[in-house]
C-alpha cells in the first residue's frame, strides 16, 4: 500500500505515518513538543500557529484521549475544531471518498480523522488539499507513538541506541514503533505468540530500512536488561476474536516477575485504555516503573506540535 505524508500549497504537510517521515522531521516535531509543553502555562503569541484556522475531527472509531488531546490542543493553539462522527460523514458511502475530502477541503483549514481503513485514509489524504492527520488506523497510530517518544526520552534520554520490548500481539501501535526505530536508531525486541506475530509486510519494510527488530516468543527473553517495557490490550478495535487472543496472550502479561527480569531502570508504557488484570496487572500499571499517566499527557504536547509541523511552523 502506498504511503505518503505528502506536500501541499504553501508548505503544508500531511501526517499520516512515521515510516515516511525523515528522521530530521521527528526529531523537530518532538522538539517543538518538549518546547511547547514547557510553557503551556505560559505561551508566547508566537504559539498561536492555528489562528483563524478550523480543524475538522472526524471520529469512525471513539477515543477519550484522541479527542481531548487533539481538541484541547487546536484551542491551545488559536484553532477551532469541528467535530464530526463517522455516522455523520458516512465515509465512502454516500459519496466518494475523494468528494468528501474536496468539499472538506473547501470548508476547513485540516482534518484530523480516526479511521479503521487506512486504505481510506490514504485516499482521503491523495485527494485534500488541507493537511490531513492520521488519529489512527487498523494499520498504524503515529500520534501515539510520537507522544511515547516524547515520554521516554522524559524518563530516559534520547532512544537512540537504546532497546525497547513489545509484549502481547501485533497492532498498530507496534507498526508505528518499529517505524520509529528505523528512523531514531533504536532497537525493539518484540514478543508474540506465533499466530499473532508482526505481519509480513512489516518484517521485510523493518529490514528494508533497517530497523533493528528482533522477533521472539519468549516475553522474558524480550524485555530481558530493556529500558522500555510496551503492552497493548489483547482485543483492539475490529478485532473479532476476543476468546482466542485471550487464550493465546495469558502467557503475555505484564506483572511484577515480568518487570523484574527488564529490571529497575525499565520503564512500563502502555497507550491506554487498559484492561487491569488482562496485559497488565494493577501492581505494575500503578507501580513505580509506570509512566502510562504521562505518556497519555503528552499525546496533547505531541500533536500540538505535529499540527505545527503540518503547516510549515515550529515551536522556537
Amino acid at each position: 500500500m502506498a504511503r505518503t505524508n505528502g506536500t501541499l500549497p504553501g508548505n503544508r504537510r500531511h501526517f499520516l505515518d512515521l515510516g515516511v517521515l525523515s528522521t530530521g522531521e521527528i526529531r523537530k516535531i518532538l522538539d517543538g513538543a518538549r518546547r511547547i509543553k514547557a510553557r503551556r502555562k505560559a505561551p508566547l503569541a508566537s504559539d498561536k500557529v492555528l489562528a483563524g484556522k478550523s480543524i475538522a475531527m472526524i471520529f469512525e472509531q471513539p477515543s477519550m484521549r484522541t479527542r481531548m488531546s487533539f481538541d484541547i490542543g487546536i484551542r491551545e493553539l488559536g484553532g477551532e475544531s469541528v467535530m464530526v462522527t463517522g455516522k455523520e460523514i458516512e465515509l465512502g458511502e454516500r459519496e466518494s471518498i475523494a468528494d468528501t475530502a474536496r468539499v472538506l477541503s473547501r470548508y476547513v483549514d485540516g482534518i484530523m480523522i480516526r479511521i479503521l481503513n487506512h486504505a481510506q485514509l490514504i485516499e482521503l489524504a491523495e485527494n485534500a488539499t488541507v493537511p490531513v492527520l492520521n488519529g489512527l488506523t487498523k494499520t498504524s497510530h503515529p500520534c501515539q507513538v510520537m507522544a511515547d517518544v516524547l515520554t521516554f526520552e522524559e524518563h530516559r534520554g534520547d532512544i537512540a541506541g537504546r532497546t525497547v520490548s513489545w509484549v502481547g500481539d501485533s497492532n498498530n501501535v507496534l507498526r508505528s514503533w518499529v517505524e520509529a526505530s528505523a528512523k531514531l536508531d533504536f532497537t525493539i525486541k518484540v514478543a508474540t505468540p506465533e499466530e499473532l506475530a508482526p505481519p509480513a509486510d512489516l518484517v521485510n519494510w523493518a529490514k528494508t530500512h533497517k530497523a533493528d527488530l528482533r522477533l521472539m516468543r519468549d516475553p522474558h527473553e524480550a524485555v530481558e536488561g530493556s529500558d522500555c517495557v510496551l503492552a497493548d490490550a489483547w482485543v483492539s478495535m475490529g478485532d473479532k476474536d476476543g476468546k482466542r487472543r485471550h487464550n493465546l496472550l495469558k502467557p503475555y502479561q505484564v506483572n511484577e516477575r515480568l518487570m523484574k527480569v527488564a529490571g529497575p531502570q525499565a520503564i512500563f508504557m502502555h497507550c491506554l485504555p487498559a484492561k487491569r488484570g488482562e496485559e497488565v496487572t494493577d501492581e505494575v500499571l500503578d507501580g513505580p516503573q509506570s509512566v502510562v499517566f504521562d505518556e497519555a499527557e503528552n499525546r496533547l504536547h505531541a500533536q500540538k506540535s505535529i499540527l505545527a509541523w503540518a503547516y510549515g511552523e515550529s515551536f522556537a
